[in-house]
């Protein structure tokens, strides 16, 4: 028997008074973070790509651009921080987890949520099982399981199998224990950020964007 979701109108009440409060206080370092990252290299601070979010609807996620912009843009994700595609201070935003800052905006305007799976490709939408594509039964999120519990140790399968046990064992207390988690693996410094290996089949995955 699938957990009580929760009201989504209280979630998205909660969404909306995180969000708001996190940009209120964030927005000074926000700011500098942006900054910095103008003076380093050539190119937006902000890098955006759209993604499937509920339903498989489409949106466009936002991320601080941690990559120059003279590389492959169908390249695969960094698989560590001496990739030459980093920027100096991408290196440092991903390591931290603060490039995912600017979904604090996503999650305002409704096209995410703070705990949930994270948004991937409209093109492995396509590669799915049905039981794969539940995962898109709720918005995707800032925070999901997958990420608080094993992130770039996982195969995109192993990912996708958490994603869908959350969608059907969704509760307010599952999602306090992953932010709880994931907090304390930012702190920590724990949790591998690179990914080691895209799936089981193969080591890792090629013709994605650059920014994953």
């Amino acid at each position: 028997m699938r957990a009580c979701p929760g009201n989504p109108m209280i979630r998205r009440v909660i969404d909306i008074l995180a969000s708001l409060c996190g940009l209120i206080v964030l927005a000074i370092p926000m700011l500098v973070i942006a900054v910095l990252i103008r003076r380093e290299s050539d190119g937006p601070a902000i890098f955006t790509q759209r993604r499937a979010g509920h339903r498989g609807i489409p949106f466009t996620l936002l991320k601080y651009r941690t990559m120059r912009l003279d590389v492959d843009p169908y390249g695969h994700s960094p698989h560590s921080g001496g990739d030459p595609r980093l920027t100096t201070i991408g290196k440092w935003l991903r390591e931290k987890s603060l490039d995912e800052l600017p979904q604090l905006i996503n999650i305002f305007n409704g096209t995410m949520t703070i705990v949930g799976p994270r948004p991937l490709y409209e093109r492995q939408v396509e590669t799915w099982t049905d039981e794969q594509k539940r995962r898109l039964e709720v918005k995707p999120g800032l925070t999901g399981y997958a990420q608080a519990y094993g992130r770039g140790s996982l195969t995109i399968e192993d990912k996708l199998e958490m994603d869908v046990f959350y969608v059907e064992h969704r509760s307010m207390w599952m999602d306090v224990k992953i932010i709880a988690r994931t907090v304390l693996n930012v702190f920590k410094g724990e949790g591998d950020v690179y990914e080691k290996q895209y799936s089981r089949d193969q080591e890792y995955e090629t013709g994605v964007d650059r920014e994953t």
